[in-house]
Parts: C-alpha cells; structure tokens; sequence
C-alpha cells in the first residue's frame, strides 16, 4: 500500500512538471537508428530541413557500434563512432545520442523497451522514426520492435514513473526499406531533400568508419578503391554518387507521392527524396496535420 502511494505521489509530481503545451511553436522529433550511422542515413536531409525552421532533431543510435568495422572493435572502436555521429550532427545542425549497449546485442527486452519509452519522454517527442521490424539485421529489426513496444506506453503514467508521461501520443514513422516481406515499405510521407542534400552529405562525410572504410563488410579492398583522406574533393564526389543514386531512385519509386503532396509541377522535379510510413500504433495523423508535422510542402 506505502508503495502505491510513493509510486502515485511521483507520477502526480511527474505529470505536474510536464507542460502539455510547450508553447514556443517548435516541433521536436527524435530518430532512431540501430547503430551510430543508421539515423544519419535514413533521416537526415529532413531533419536538417527540421533544424532550419528552428525544430529540434535529435539522432540517436541505440547500439554503440563497436563490432561494426571489420578491422577493428570495441571500447576504442564505440568511441570513434561515437565521435563520428557527433560531428555529423554538428553539420546537420542537430543533436546526437548513443546508447551504451553493444552492436549486435540488443534484444527487446522489458528493461531495453523502458530505455526508449524514457528516452522518447525525455525528449518530449512530436515525432519517433524507427526501422520496421522487418530486417536484415537484428539490431535493426529490435528496434523497430522496441519503437513499437514504446508507440503505446510513452503515454501511460505508472511505467517508467521516474521521467512525466507524455500527454499527447506522437506520430510512430518508419524510415524506409527495401525489404517485401511480410509486406513492402509502403510510404505516407515523401520529403524532397534537394535543398538539403549537400549538407546531408557534408553530415555523413563524417562517418570515415562506415562508408571510407566500408564498416563491418569492408576490405583493404574497398579502402583502397576509395579516394585517400587526403583528396577531399574526390572522396566528396565519390560519396555524393553513390548518395545521389539512392536518394534519386527513392525519389523516383515514390514519384506519385511526391506528386500527391508537393501537387505536379514541383512533384515532377524533385531529384532527392526521403521517405517514411505511418505506424499504426502511433497517433494516426490526418493529412492536414501531416503537412504541420512537415512543413515543407507549401514552402516557397
């Protein structure tokens, strides 16, 4: 009985504390990557968008990514991923966090699901992007699992009573793939990137682990078919094609979307896109508050 009464006394204070409406216009949105790489690639030429108009971005990976290289791992490898996303964030103009649990560990367990409802909280979300639980890898399958698992209980009082509840249910996206089964990514929301590309780039040319250096499949091979560090205009245009390619075919798959939500002449002539789906879970949101949410598509 004392201990209801304690748990109900600090859920009280919590919901005290927490301002339903914070009132300074800003929308806050938090991405979720499985590893210090996955959110950047996904997510960040919106979120730069985001950061532009004044929102808070903030990129969190939920592994440290210390096996994800194949020459070198651990303590000193989290560390320099870690360093990594954080200078990546510092160009896109947003926020970075990693989370201490090790690559190619996670599980949705009870204990990870309170992390990202905490975490969710903390940031006092509008907007959760996630992987779908549909997946190559396990990490980023789980965390798709645990944003699911959070979609619900970030609003619920007597979970996590230590960090307020949120009072509004945010909107539960999923970042894209090209997975089919159980059932293809299937878009609600197509954002054109063109006017945020090249910072999305200055961003990930950061991340010398991953795509200089290749990651967990790379190779001497692979680092010697990359321009050196030291030819910086080359190593720019090197990833820049190969990032060209993937935003413009995203762009070109979802070409109807984008037509549906920028109208025909500027849907046509988007080169860039980036693109999410609704999760049921979540709020489910109207297309009116869609375009609040993004508030782009009427930009001039």
């Amino acid at each position: 009985m004392i201990r209801s009464l304690l748990i109900l006394a600090v859920c009280l204070t919590s919901l005290t504390l927490y301002a339903e409406d914070k009132g300074d216009g800003k929308l806050r949105i938090i991405v979720f990557g499985a590893h210090p790489d996955d959110a950047e690639y996904k997510a960040a030429g919106t979120a730069v968008k985001w950061a532009r108009l004044g929102h808070e971005v903030k990129l969190v990976s939920v592994t440290n990514g210390d096996i994800g290289h194949w020459k070198e791992a651990g303590g000193p490898l989290a560390l320099r991923r870690a360093a990594e996303v954080a200078a990546c964030a510092k160009k896109l103009g947003v926020t970075s966090q990693v989370l201490d649990i090790h690559d190619g560990e996670l599980m949705p367990t009870l204990e990870n699901r309170k992390l990202i409802t905490r975490v969710i909280r903390e940031w006092k979300a509008d907007i959760v992007i996630a992987h779908r639980p549909w997946d190559y890898h396990p990490d980023h399958r789980y965390v798709g699992v645990l944003m699911q698992d959070a979609a619900f209980m970030v609003a619920v009082p007597f979970i996590c009573p230590d960090v307020p509840p949120l009072k509004k249910n945010p909107v539960f996206l999923y970042s894209s793939d090209g997975f089919q089964k159980p059932y293809p990514f299937t878009p609600d929301i197509a954002v054109s990137v063109d006017d945020s590309f090249d910072q999305k780039l200055d961003g990930i040319h950061e991340l010398t682990s991953q795509h200089y250096e290749g990651g967990a499949n790379g190779s001497e091979e692979h680092v010697k078919s990359v321009p050196p560090a030291s030819d910086e205009v080359g190593r720019r245009a090197w990833l820049k094609r190969r990032w060209g390619a993937r935003q413009g075919n995203e762009a070109d798959k979802y070409r109807d979307l984008l037509i549906k939500l920028y109208g025909e002449e500027k849907g046509k002539a988007v080169k860039y896109a980036e693109t999410f789906e609704i999760c049921e879970y979540g709020r489910r949101p109207s297309m009116e508050e869609i375009k609040k949410l993004f508030p782009f598509y009427d930009a001039k």
